[in-house]
């Protein structure tokens, strides 16, 4: 019975007789694909004949290859049974090219072992030390069955509605080739961080009680592929910010202002995978602190080149994973030429809110600085005003002592000159609050949701009579002054 075909991974020797041809394979299988088997006992037609096995015939062929077979490799040498005969399988794998049998360096060209050239070997070097400098391009952990076929898939649906890929979705085989993914049936690393089931990858996120790193109000992790992570962290920045809201007078709609452009938050984050440094065990990390906002990555800025060349578009871009910012081009993800930081300053700008990049021996930081806490007057103009930390602890108990302080002297100004054109605005003003409550919200978010600064006038114009109305209702009825107090809509 034949048991099959030779290939570039698997060789056939009738038996361990043939123990110098069976190195030589091994050497040039890992210098072609990586890693192979060889069997002893079958024909290179896939007859099998079987394999007398003596005490040291196994030993025998460990030795020959740790003596033979230069870097050295640990294969899996064991006995098998095909046909009812027995045979010895070496399994084996290796990612230190070039290999050298007896001395020698050798190729697979199909199914035969061909010995390299003086210029053929020199040619192969300089390919691995191009390989080993990118870590994008070294060999990834996974073969072809790590990779998520329907992640794959969807990239290049992507890909072809940005017109920067022209060809529809086969297989994976196919795409990953075309994507220069795949060598020789050797995946790189930049198709398991895009496109594996289990990459590996991780980022830290984390918001801090103050300006220091001291106090944690939350603190998260995440693992997936890079671009899952991006959006991942970006929610989680999203949901951490304060937003200005503009109230639309003519209908009930809204415009949400972000204290920091979602464009510049984004972009940050798909440089920060782009470029790190992923042979360090270190992983990105997003930090929230009440007046700022940072990113960072593992991985030094490129030496000569400072971010405010590229800011005034003086720089060349310079990246430290080429293929994986391929990848990230096609998709549309980022760009080509190294516009990242100047888009992140342009945006931040344009939104007056200040920014910092910092490099250091060991990576390279975004900074956000937060606006002070947003307010706004009743025709949605903003201005700073107040902070935040007086909130948490001024709940409903001081609500009627301000409240009566504080009405005669505002609302009277405030209500002669707006209460006829504010009607219908704080009809519409309660209907939102009452949609955005549909979740419980603490008094804090609701205000800042609406950018509502005054304590004393969101009482009494929209929280007092929602809960009066029964509309709206507290998560702790028994205890009013809770910090942990949170209103949530009946509609719910």
């Amino acid at each position: 019975m034949v048991f099959g075909k030779e290939t570039e991974t698997l060789e056939f020797k009738k038996s361990t007789g043939e123990l110098k041809e069976a190195v030589i394979s091994v050497a040039s299988i890992l210098n072609k694909s990586g890693k192979g088997e060889v069997y002893f006992g079958i024909k290179n037609d896939g007859t099998v004949l079987g394999q007398q096995i003596g005490d040291a015939t196994l030993r025998d062929l460990s030795r020959a290859l740790s003596d033979s077979l230069k870097p050295q490799i640990y294969p899996a040498i064991d006995v098998v049974s095909i046909n009812d005969k027995d045979c010895v399988r070496i399994a084996f794998a290796g990612n230190q090219p070039p290999y050298y049998a007896y001395g020698r360096a050798y190729i697979r060209v199909a199914d035969e072992d061909k010995q390299m050239s003086p210029d053929e070997l020199e040619a192969f070097i300089i390919k691995k030390h191009e390989q080993m400098s990118n870590w994008d391009s070294a060999p990834a952990r996974i073969d072809i069955n790590g990779i998520d076929d329907a992640v794959l898939e969807k990239y290049i649906g992507r890909a072809n509605a940005a017109g920067r890929l022209d060809y529809q979705y086969t297989d994976k085989e196919d795409i990953l080739g075309r994507l220069n993914l795949i060598e020789n049936g050797v995946l790189n690393n930049t198709s398991e961080v895009m496109f594996g089931k289990d990459p590996g990858l991780e980022i830290q996120m984390a918001i801090f009680a103050t300006a220091e790193r001291l106090t944690f109000n939350d603190i998260n992790r995440a693992e997936g592929r890079v671009l899952d992570l991006v959006d991942v962290a970006e929610r989680y920045i999203r949901n951490a910010m304060r937003y200005r809201v503009v109230i639309d007078g003519s209908q009930i709609s809204r415009k949400e202002i972000p204290e920091i452009p979602h464009v510049a938050i984004r972009e940050a984050l798909l440089n920060s995978f782009c470029h790190k440094n992923y042979r360090t065990p270190q992983n990105n990390e997003v930090a929230i602190f009440c007046n700022r906002i940072e990113i960072y990555n593992p991985g030094t800025f490129p030496t000569g080149v400072s971010p405010d060349d590229f800011i005034k578009g003086k720089g060349r871009s310079i990246h430290r994973n080429p293929l994986l910012a391929q990848i990230m081009y096609y998709s549309k993800d980022i760009e080509r030429f190294g516009t990242g930081l100047k888009r992140i300053a342009d945006a931040c700008e344009n939104a007056d809110v200040k920014f910092e990049f910092i490099s250091d021996n060991y990576g390279f930081t975004v900074i956000f600085y937060r606006p002070s806490l947003w307010t706004s007057d009743n025709n949605g103009r903003t201005n700073e005003n107040n902070n935040t930390s007086q909130d948490t602890s001024q709940d409903t108990s001081q609500d009627t002592s301000q409240d009566t302080s504080q009405d005669t002297s505002q609302d009277t100004s405030q209500d002669t000159s707006q209460d006829t054109s504010q009607d219908t605005s704080q009809k519409k003003r309660i209907a939102l609050i009452l949609a955005f409550c549909t979740s419980p919200r603490t008094r804090n978010e609701i205000q800042e949701y609406f950018g509502i600064a005054n304590r004393a006038y969101f009482y009494r114009k929209f929280l007092k009579p929602l809960l009066e109305s029964g509309q709206l209702r507290m998560t702790l009825p028994d205890k009013p002054n809770s910090r942990s107090q949170k209103y949530v809509s009946r509609h719910k």
